[in-house]
């Protein structure tokens, strides 16, 4: 198993190389050109650590050749995709780290070798994250969620789909009482789901903190140096000058428990950000239960013209109100957005009618 692995960290750093080779050749500037080829120098020795390991096992290695998919990059790269053939292989690289960090330990010579590559494969990310204009360490994956923006979309959710079950049931032209009932299980339903989904988006994301935290303290402790000169470069980043930023440095890394808090703060950004699964599944549950309820309120005041007329003009209100919330995190025009969730609102209630009328004539 081992040898196919370490088969396929030669094919790839080879690749690494190769690729790097091609955007030297294709780099705007004579600085760029010398950093790919600086890399794809460090890939070639990283190859050739891979082949003496698989030498020592008595494997042959057969002549290096790039498979299709490095060749059609390298194809791409030579037609001017210098940056999107670059911001691969930052991916690719922030991937091969990860692997290394997960790794489980084997011989001694072998962990020597991939720590080596893997410190290297470091340096390589904040290399090409510096040319593509990228700061943070992208083998972490943290998600950024927001309780605000789950309650706003809980609102909208509950809202639009209780919408729609409440124009059905008119279009089925039941009783009142059917109506009211109708909504009232829809908004429980709505509200049960949300509130369960967003518990459990919230715990999943916990979980997803507290393997970056380990993952940034196996970096702490495996490659050190490599951590300390990345925290003085996110210092004078912030405007330290590199004297002080190196100092800075220097005192946080050597308390390993501040290093890893500040490494989670400056890196990560995950410092107040752990919410609680249960709030959040409490606050986004009522906010869609609230949204619910908008187009079955009028319902608790009797069944007719009136009530119908209300209800249908609130829910449109409301559509469009809510649309215009959702551009603070969309970016896009409020009016615009408003004006979206107006169109969605009303066909979902023309097609809620529709469907409503339609059934009743098809199963009585």
């Amino acid at each position: 198993m081992r040898r196919s692995i370490w088969l396929e960290h030669w094919q790839d750093e080879g690749e690494s190389a190769y690729l790097y080779e091609v955007l030297a050749e294709k780099a705007p500037t004579a600085r760029e050109a010398e950093l790919y080829r600086q890399l794809a120098a460090a890939e070639r020795e990283h190859q050739a650590l891979f082949a003496e390991l698989l030498r020592q096992e008595g494997i042959a290695l057969p002549p290096f050749r790039p498979r299709l998919r490095a060749r059609l990059l390298a194809y791409l790269a030579r037609r001017g995709y210098i940056g999107w053939v670059s911001q691969l292989r930052l991916q690719e690289e922030a991937r091969e780290v990860r692997t290394y960090l997960s790794r489980p330990p084997e011989g001694e010579e072998v962990q020597a070798v991939t720590r080596r590559v893997m410190r290297d494969e470091a340096e390589h990310v904040a290399v090409l994250a510096g040319l593509l204009g990228f700061g943070e360490e992208p083998w972490h994956r943290v998600a950024s969620g927001g309780l605000l923006r789950n309650v706003v979309y809980g609102f909208n959710d509950g809202l639009t789909a209780n919408f729609g079950l409440v124009a059905g049931v008119l279009g089925a032209q039941v009783p009142g009482q059917i109506v009211l009932l109708s909504g009232l299980a829809g908004l429980l339903a709505d509200a049960l789901s949300m509130g369960a989904s967003a518990y459990l988006a919230a715990k999943s994301e916990q979980e997803v903190y507290e393997h970056e935290l380990r993952l940034e303290a196996e970096e702490l402790r495996l490659m050190p140096e490599a951590e300390r000169r990345e925290l003085e470069l996110l210092y004078q980043a912030k405007g330290m000058d590199p004297e002080a930023a190196q100092e800075a440095a220097r005192r946080v890394m050597a308390d390993p428990q501040a290093a890893l808090a500040e490494k989670a703060r400056q890196e990560l950004g995950l410092a107040g950000k752990q919410a609680s699964p249960l709030r959040e599944g409490m606050l986004t549950g009522s906010a869609t239960a609230l949204g619910a309820l908008i187009p079955v309120l009028p319902f608790f005041f009797g069944h007719g013209p009136v009530q119908i007329w209300s209800a249908f003009a609130v829910s449109m209100i409301s559509h469009f109100l809510v649309g215009a919330l959702r551009s603070f995190f969309t970016g896009r025009d409020p009016w615009r957005s408003g004006l979206d969730m107006f169109l969605v609102g009303l066909g979902v209630a023309a097609v809620g009618y529709l469907v409503g009328d339609r059934l009743v004539g098809w199963l009585f």
